[in-house]
C-alpha cells in the first residue's frame, strides 16, 4: 500500500507554490512561506529562525507535528495532513503591555477564517482555543516571545476521525460538520485575515479599541457572560461570571461577592449550559 503524499485522499498536500504566489506578494505582509513535511515543532523552528534575524512576516507550515507545544509545556501530535500546523514571526512595535493581545488576534484571524470558509459556529474560548458544538475544542493558540520577536503558533483539526482524536472532548472541522474542511482555502484565509489584524493593530500602536481588535474578540469569545472556573497558575482556582476583556488582553471574573478579578494567565473551564429548557 502507498504511504506517499497522496496515498489518503482526504489528506491532500499543500502546494507550497501556489501558496507563496498567493501568499507572499510586492507590498504584502508575509514574506516567506514553507511547508515542511515534518518537523517537532513549528514554534521551535520559527524562533530559530528569529535568533538568526529573519524578518517578520515568515511562515512555517508542517504537514506532520511530533513535538506540537500547548500551554503549560503540554505536547501533541496529529497525524500527517489531518489539520493546519503553522507557526508566524512578528516584530511588534507596541507597547509591552499590549503584547497579550497577540493570541487574541490570532484567535479572531481564525475564527473569522472558519465561519467564513468551513461554514461552520466557532467561537473561542479565552485566551487560547478556538471551540465548536458543545465546547468541543478543535485548535489551540500559542504565543511565545523569541529573542526580542514574538512566534504565534496556531493548530487547527480539519479532518481528523473519531478514532485520532488526541481527548475527549476535541473534535475536527470534519466530524462537526463543516462544508469544507480543506487545508488550502482555510490557511489562506486564515493568514489574510491575520494579516488584516495585524496592520491595523500595529498602526494603533497595539490599542484594543483603536484598532477594532476588542469589539472583534468580544464578539467571537464564548467565554463573556459564562460562568467559568479559573485554575490558576499554582493551583489556585477561582470561580464566577468572566465580564469583560481589559485593556492588556487580560480576563475580567466577577466572584460571587461581585468583586472583579483581573487574570492574565489561567487555564478556563466554562460551566456546563442548561439545555433543559
Amino acid at each position: 500500500m502507498s504511504t506517499g503524499a497522496y496515498s489518503d485522499l482526504d489528506r491532500p498536500p499543500l502546494r507550497e507554490a501556489a501558496l507563496r504566489r498567493a501568499l507572499v506578494v510586492p507590498g504584502g505582509f508575509w514574506t516567506d512561506l514553507r511547508v515542511v513535511p515534518e518537523t517537532g515543532s513549528t514554534n521551535a523552528d520559527v524562533a530559530a529562525a528569529a535568533r538568526e534575524g529573519a524578518p517578520e512576516g515568515l511562515v512555517i507550515v508542517a504537514e506532520r507535528q511530533r513535538s506540537g507545544r500547548g500551554r503549560l509545556g503540554r505536547q501533541w501530535e496529529s497525524p500527517a495532513r489531518a489539520g493546519l500546523a503553522l507557526s508566524v514571526l512578528l516584530r511588534p512595535e507596541v507597547p509591552p503591555n499590549r503584547l497579550g493581545w497577540l493570541p487574541l488576534l490570532a484567535g479572531v484571524a481564525l475564527a473569522e477564517s472558519v465561519r467564513r470558509v468551513a461554514r461552520i459556529d466557532a467561537y473561542l474560548k479565552w485566551p487560547n482555543d478556538l471551540l465548536l458544538q458543545g465546547d468541543r475544542k478543535t485548535a489551540g493558540i500559542l504565543a511565545e516571545a523569541a529573542d526580542g520577536a514574538v512566534v504565534v503558533g496556531i493548530g487547527l483539526n480539519t479532518t481528523l476521525r473519531q478514532e485520532e482524536l488526541p481527548r475527549p472532548d476535541a473534535t475536527s472541522l470534519a466530524l462537526a460538520g463543516a462544508a469544507v474542511s480543506d487545508r488550502d482555502p482555510l490557511l489562506r484565509a486564515l493568514l489574510r485575515s491575520f494579516a488584516e489584524w495585524y496592520a491595523r493593530f500595529r498602526d494603533h500602536a497595539g490599542d484594543p479599541d483603536a484598532s477594532g481588535l476588542r469589539e472583534a474578540y468580544v464578539f467571537h469569545c464564548g467565554t463573556i457572560g459564562r460562568r467559568v472556573r479559573a485554575e490558576l497558575p499554582g493551583g489556585q482556582q477561582l470561580e464566577g461570571l468572566a465580564t469583560g476583556i481589559d485593556a492588556d488582553g487580560r480576563l475580567q471574573l466577577a466572584d460571587r461577592f461581585e468583586k472583579v478579578h483581573t487574570i492574565a494567565a489561567a487555564d478556563v473551564v466554562h460551566a456546563r449550559l442548561d439545555t433543559s429548557g
